[in-house]
């Protein structure tokens, strides 16, 4: 049986897929979204903002609450599902979509 990388762990978990603050930008897009078709700016809204908070938090020497040794590059595409996902579930939960 062959193990999972560092790389893979930190792309599957809460550095990539899993993130924090892409979860939470998706679900908060997905919730205010009044179309399906909003879900993938919701997506690639999660994945960029949650890689620029980081980069911020990181230029202000600020400790990393989540260490990880992917690149942005490598962590995009995670995130971008991670919102995604977390968009699509919110906007399925909304209870103002099923009324109109």
């Amino acid at each position: 049986m062959t193990m999972l990388s560092d790389t893979w762990l930190d792309l599957v978990g809460l550095s990539g897929l899993l993130n924090p603050f892409a979860l939470l930008i998706g679900g908060y897009l997905g919730w205010r979204a009044d179309s399906a078709s909003k879900l993938w700016i919701a997506g690639f809204a999660a994945a960029a903002l949650s890689l620029i908070l980081e980069a911020a938090v990181g230029m202000l020497q600020l400790p990393q609450p989540i260490s990880q040794d992917a690149g942005a590059l490598a962590m995009f595409p995670f995130r971008f599902v991670g919102g995604a996902l977390a968009g699509s579930l919110t906007y399925w939960l909304n209870p103002k979509r099923k009324s109109n």
